[in-house]
């Protein structure tokens, strides 16, 4: 836009920056959660091997000292599962609120966008007026010269 241009372009800018860095923040929440949600189904998988073997092998055990090896590993196991459920929970979190955020920079920024164009048609349509003004003036003039 010629003229007198946008005079909120650097707020305009502003937000673009701020919106980029909002994306840049709630993909790297996402990427952890999803680490996180992928390392929490690794575990259950192995636990769950373990179980299996456990039943199969329960029979065999020769000792005390080996099924109280495997009772504390699950018992630790459970302990752990909880552990990255809630770190998962806290992740979810904060991986929400970094979506809140970069859905109030892209509004914010939307904003001022339709503004611009807003600005850019009431611009486009003075100059087409002024354009239609002068025209009309020559064309004024023509006709008084031809008299």
């Amino acid at each position: 836009m010629k003229g007198n241009g946008f005079k909120l372009e650097q707020v305009l800018n502003y937000r673009c920056e701020i919106e980029k860095m909002r994306k840049q923040e709630f993909a790297s929440a996402k990427r952890e959660f999803e680490h996180a949600d992928d390392r929490l189904r690794r575990e259950k998988e192995r636990v769950e091997n373990v179980s299996e073997e456990f039943c199969h092998r329960q029979g065999e055990l020769e000792s005390i000292q080996e099924m109280r090896m495997y009772a504390d590993f699950f018992a630790r196991k459970r302990e752990d599962l909880r552990n990255q459920k809630d770190r998962l929970d806290q992740l979810g979190t904060i991986m929400n609120d970094r979506r809140d955020f970069l859905l109030d920079a892209t509004k914010d920024k939307k904003v001022l966008e339709s503004l611009k164009e807003q600005k850019t048609k009431e611009f486009k349509l003075m100059m087409d007026h002024k354009e239609q003004t002068f025209l009309d003036e020559i064309s004024i003039q023509k006709k008084g010269t031809k008299l």
